[in-house]
């Protein structure tokens, strides 16, 4: 009985110095003036700040942090730290400011945080499963699915599901089965439309300068584009791609902004006449194909683009093909890429027409009213930065193709 009344005693003990340690504020070192002495100040615990530090004869003074601020764990400031502003466009408070814990927000559902925007989660199309489900700050991952299994629906949250024989429907693991899906909005959906693209890429100077994208980016109008983003477009691409991936991200942040607006507007009407252009063509999947084929760097799949010729209307086809390749060869120029492919197209024995209908579609996107289009959104919208961007020469100059020559 005396063993276990010791014991006892000691656990008491033990509990007793956890809980007073727990509570003992850790020490600061701080210099007195006054004194000319060094101090070791208790800090102030969360929730409070440093409203008067100790001196040789009194307490460090703490105060509770005022509202909109906060401190979350012991400290020795002379201000609680600002909570974050309200969230943006697409996102929610997952955890709201207090005097302990800053506001945390994060993307709706289905959607994912990427560089200061809430993109869509990618939807695993036909033939393909979702092993990882998109979260607030990661995107959905797909994969093949395996045999035996299949996917026949465009989802970002459905996995491969085993494959169950039926009479008359061995082909339900084959990637595609149907007509044109409900979600196919999703699946031709692109990032940025030719006549964007050719935009944003005009924007890029002949010489680009180190305080360029700096300059650039302090001069356009709406929400500004953060130091972390930009430092991630400088870290990703090269100099001559990081104006494009700039513009395109300032486009996604500002589109309820009146100049971007204006800009949508102006550069639709170019987008409805190249869709129209496109749309007129009547390029079957194998001549998609073999566009595709023809294009450098890696390649756009034979079964990607038949799934894209059966989902898509022809018009958004080859807009969606060349987006996927510019992507694929780390957003090369997609408008350069049509132009060295249109050279090998002969060599298929491509309809002249056809070939006449795609140059035509690349002669607008380098024709002056292209170049009219920008010294009139553009250069209005920089205003007093205009100077930075002295151009002289059309859209794509012959000199800057190479590899790439016209077509």
């Amino acid at each position: 009985m005396n063993k276990f009344l010791c014991c006892t005693l000691v656990l008491l003990d033990i509990s007793v110095k956890w809980t007073v340690q727990e509570t003992v504020p850790p020490k600061h070192p701080y210099y007195d003036q006054k004194s000319g002495r060094q101090l070791m100040c208790d800090q102030c615990p969360a929730g409070t700040y440093v409203k008067r530090p100790c001196t040789e004869t009194s307490q460090t003074v703490c105060a509770p942090c005022p509202e909109g601020h906060y401190e979350d764990d012991w400290n020795f400031d002379e201000e609680c730290s600002y909570c974050s502003a309200v969230c943006q466009e697409l996102q929610v408070v997952k955890q709201e400011c207090t005097r302990t814990q800053k506001r945390i927000c994060e993307c709706v559902e289905g959607r994912y945080f990427e560089l200061e925007y809430c993109a869509k989660h990618t939807t695993c199309p036909p033939g393909f499963g979702v092993v990882e489900k998109g979260t607030p700050w990661t995107d959905t991952v797909c994969e093949r699915c395996a045999e035996g299994y299949f996917s026949s629906e465009f989802s970002s949250t459905a996995p491969c599901k085993k494959t169950e024989a039926r009479s008359g429907d061995t082909k339900q693991d084959d990637g595609w089965q149907g007509e044109k899906n409900d979600d196919s909005d999703q699946q031709c959906g692109i990032d940025v439309t030719l006549c964007e693209e050719a935009f944003f890429r005009f924007a890029v100077p002949t010489k680009v300068t180190p305080n360029w994208l700096n300059s650039l980016t302090d001069s356009l109008p709406g929400r500004s584009i953060s130091a972390e983003a930009l430092g991630k477009i400088k870290q990703r691409h090269s100099p001559q791609e990081q104006t494009f991936h700039l513009l395109k991200l300032w486009k996604q942040q500002n589109k309820d902004h009146s100049g971007v607006m204006k800009i949508i507007q102006d550069i639709d009407l170019c987008e409805n006449s190249i869709l129209k252009q496109i749309g007129h063509l009547n390029v079957t999947p194998e001549q998609l194909s073999n566009i595709m084929e023809n294009l450098p760097g890696e390649k756009v799949g034979k079964e990607e683009t038949g799934r894209i010729a059966k989902a898509c209307q022809s018009a958004e086809q080859i807009p969606k093909l060349l987006s996927l390749w510019r992507i694929k060869n780390r957003d090369q120029d997609s408008i350069k890429g049509l132009m060295y492919g249109l050279k090998h197209l002969k060599a298929h024995h491509f309809p002249k027409t056809t070939i006449q209908g795609l140059r035509k579609v690349v002669k607008a996107l380098r024709s002056t009213k292209m170049q009219k289009l920008y010294q009139k959104l553009f250069v209005e919208m920089l205003g007093n930065q205009a100077h930075l961007v002295k151009r002289k020469r059309v859209l794509f100059p012959q000199s800057s193709l190479s590899p790439f020559t016209c077509c």
